[in-house]
């Protein structure tokens, strides 16, 4: 299992996502709470002149965690409070382009791209993998596999219901434009993957 470790997190890494290992849901938490409290304001709210009157929420750092359970939102919301953070579980359309970051538990990691993988039940959950400036993903070393191939299983009890499933490999990205690479273009800038000893 190390060795799948150690290869997904150079392969995540190569495309730019940040993979920090921790050993606790509380290391999680605690590491989501104060990377929000120390970034910079979302760049999308920042005014484009000083006569353009900034949204009231701007000055406010925030976090959207939904489908925790209640026990993992409570513990989250502690760690956000003492940093003066808030944390919504829904009503991201009220906070488009104004949520610091999304916090979520990914199902999988695939090693071959360096992805994990991302079922949600809901819209909320999908636009705060979207729509946050940084995506903040837990991810259980035990659920680290090759590939695709290898978590064919996993992928088909995934997708056999009526849930979204996402491979998200690194932050958002495009060259369609004059093929400039654009970072954060459909989505967030950052991708952070916590690696969860287990």
């Amino acid at each position: 299992m190390s060795d799948l470790k150690q290869l997904f997190r150079e392969k995540a890494e190569l495309v730019a996502a940040k993979v920090t290992s921790i050993k606790s849901m509380d290391e999680a938490y605690a590491y989501a709470a104060k990377y929000v409290a120390e970034k910079n304001p979302c760049e999308l709210l920042i005014p484009s002149s000083p006569n353009t009157p900034q949204p009231e929420f701007a000055a406010e750092k925030i976090m959207a965690a939904p489908e925790l359970s209640d026990e993992q939102y409570a513990a989250l919301e502690k760690e956000c409070e003492a940093n003066n953070v808030k944390l919504i579980k829904s009503g991201m359309r009220d906070y488009m382009a104004g949520i610091d970051a999304g916090f979520t538990i990914a199902n999988a990691g695939f090693v071959e791209t360096g992805s994990i993988v991302q079922q949600s039940n809901g819209e909320e959950l999908r636009l705060a993998t979207m729509v946050s400036e940084a995506h903040i993903a837990v991810l259980s070393a035990s659920t680290i596999y090759e590939d695709s191939i290898a978590a064919e299983k996993l992928l088909l009890e995934l997708m056999s219901g009526v849930a979204y499933t996402a491979v998200i490999t690194g932050p958002s990205r495009t060259a369609d434009i004059e093929r400039t690479l654009a970072i954060g273009a459909h989505g967030p800038l950052e991708l952070h993957i916590l690696l969860l000893e287990d």
